[in-house]
C-alpha cells in the first residue's frame, strides 16, 4: 500500500492511497499517524476519498533523521576509501525535510550536491534489536535527496553542518509498504538534473541495507514510529567529478526509485534563503 501525508480544502491529513484516490486518516500528518500507534496496512481506518489532494512531504515531523554516508560500493571507491566495517552515520533536523516538490532553499555561492537516496520509515519501537526485528519494524519505504552543502561539509571532518541545512532534503511522494517493494532484492535508483542522467544504481549493492541500519542504530539510540533513517547514496555525485559540478540556481533536480516514486525539486539558490518561497 501507499501513504502520505497531502493537503486538501486548506487542511493537511495523513491518507491512504486507494484505486479510487487518496482517503484520509484520523492523523493531520503520517508523523502523527505513526507516533498514534497507526499502523501502514490495510487495517488502517480509512476515511472519506479527498478531492484534489496536493502531495507533501509524508513525515514531516520524525523524531529522528539518521542518516548513512558510503554505503554504495561505487560511492566508495569514487571518494577514494576502503569498504567500511561499520556504517558512517550523521545526522539531520526535521528542518530540512521538504516535499516531493517544494524548492530546495539554499545559500548563493556555495557548492550544492546531490545525493539521491532510499528512505527508510519506522514503524515500530527499538532498542538493541537484532536483524530480523529491525526488519519487522520497517514501515515502508520513501525517496530523498540528501542535498549537501560541500564547501561546509568538508570544513571539518564532521560532515553535519554541509548537511542539515534547512528546507535541504526533498522527501517523498509516497512511503510505500514492505509488501510491495523490497529493496534488498534491488530497486533502480536515479537522480537527473534538468533531464541529464548523473546517478543510476540499485539498491541491492547497498553495503549496509536498510535491516542492518536499523538494529546498528537501534544499538545506541531508540528508533521509534515515524523516525527516517536515510540510506546512502550511489556513485555519480558532483564533488567527485572531473571537474567538479555542482548545482545552480534554478536547476531541476529529480530523484526517482523504482516502485515508490519521483522527487522534482527546483534549486533557489539566494543570499537570504529563508525569503525563497516554496513551488
Amino acid at each position: 500500500m501507499q501513504f502520505g501525508t497531502v493537503a486538501t480544502r486548506g487542511t493537511t491529513t495523513a491518507a491512504a492511497r486507494t484505486p479510487e484516490g487518496w482517503r484520509a486518516l484520523p492523523a493531520p500528518d503520517l508523523s502523527g499517524h505513526l507516533a498514534d500507534g497507526g499502523l501502514l496496512d490495510d487495517t488502517a481506518p480509512l476515511g472519506e476519498l479527498l478531492d484534489d489532494a496536493e502531495v507533501l512531504a509524508p513525515l514531516p515531523h520524525p523524531g529522528k533523521v539518521v542518516c548513512c554516508g558510503l554505503n554504495y560500493g561505487e560511492h566508495i571507491r569514487e571518494t577514494g576509501r576502503e569498504l567500511p566495517s561499520h556504517p558512517t552515520l550523521f545526522v539531520k533536523y526535521a528542518d530540512s525535510l521538504v516535499g516531493p516538490t517544494d524548492d530546495v532553499s539554499l545559500l548563493a555561492g556555495t557548492d550544492v550536491d546531490w545525493e539521491a537516496e532510499l528512505a527508510v520509515v519506522v514503524g515500530a519501537t527499538i532498542r538493541h534489536a537484532d536483524r530480523d526485528t529491525a526488519a519487522a519494524a520497517i514501515a515502508g519505504y520513501t525517496v530523498a535527496n540528501d542535498v549537501s552543502v560541500r564547501d561546509w561539509q568538508y570544513r571539518t571532518l564532521q560532515w553535519f553542518q554541509g548537511k542539515a541545512w534547512d528546507d535541504s532534503t526533498p522527501t517523498g511522494p509516497v512511503v510505500v509498504t514492505p509488501d510491495e517493494v523490497d529493496p534488498t532484492a534491488g530497486l533502480t535508483i536515479t537522480c537527473r538534473v534538468n533531464g541529464e542522467e548523473v546517478q543510476r544504481d540499485s539498491t541491492k549493492t547497498l553495503v549496509f541495507d536498510s535491516a542492518d541500519l536499523l538494529a546498528y542504530i537501534s544499538t545506541f539510540t531508540t528508533l521509534r514510529p515515524g523516525d527516517l533513517v536515510l540510506t546512502g547514496t550511489p556513485g555519480g555525485v558532483g564533488t567527485a567529478r572531473d571537474p567538479q559540478r555542482f548545482l545552480a540556481d534554478g536547476d531541476v533536480l529529480e530523484t526517482e526509485v523504482e516502485g515508490i516514486g519521483l522527487l522534482r525539486n527546483t534549486i533557489r539558490l539566494s543570499p537570504n534563503p529563508s525569503l525563497t518561497t516554496r513551488a
